[in-house]
């Protein structure tokens, strides 16, 4: 039973190297085509995936910048009393002996 085990073990890891080694591949490749910028590749994989959109006009940048400031004031609403019960919070008093 253990050398079953220790088998499948040995599969998984093989399997587990094999699919490392064809991304770190993969992002080497990735690299060099972009001629080594980090950067520029992350920004490529943003707008390959859609989570970063060209501004054309003024009404999208505006869009964009009320859609942020909506998160940081839901954020706020969220921390602020958080904080505020947590300064506001009445101290227990412990009584020390001596012994």
């Amino acid at each position: 039973m253990e050398n079953r085990y220790s088998t499948t073990g040995k599969i998984l890891l093989a399997t587990g190297s094999i699919m490392c080694i064809w991304v770190g591949a993969a992002v080497i490749n990735a690299l060099s085509y972009m001629n080594w910028s980090v950067s520029e590749l992350i920004g490529q994989y943003l707008a390959a995936t859609g989570m970063i959109k060209p501004l054309h006009t003024m009404v999208d940048f505006y869009t964009h910048i009320k859609g942020i400031e909506y998160l940081i004031c839901v954020a706020f609403f969220v921390a602020f009393p958080t904080f505020y019960i947590y300064v506001n919070k009445e101290q227990k008093k412990v009584q020390v002996t001596k012994e």
